[in-house]
């Protein structure tokens, strides 16, 4: 049984390596469309009109929450 749960320990270590990996890249490009919304709303400033920028704003919301979500399940495994 010791080699079984040393191989079983190895791979769960290289899935949450990956899982990792995704969750950064995921967690980035959130990160940077909410930037992007936000960047939006400073160009355009009055030429959008009251509907647009409440969208631009959900959307900014929206992406900086899965951001979050993808960045707390990184830590989350770290904990485990």
């Amino acid at each position: 049984m010791g080699l079984k749960d040393a191989l079983n320990n190895v791979g769960d270590s290289i899935k949450g390596a990956v899982d990792n990996a995704k969750d950064a890249a995921s967690e980035a490009g959130h990160k940077g469309a909410a930037e992007a919304e936000q960047q939006k709303r400073d160009v355009a400033g009055n030429q959008m009109t009251t509907g647009e920028k409440a969208g631009s704003v959900l959307n900014q919301a929206k992406h900086s929450t899965l951001g979050e979500v993808d960045g707390a399940k990184q830590e989350v495994r770290k904990d485990v």
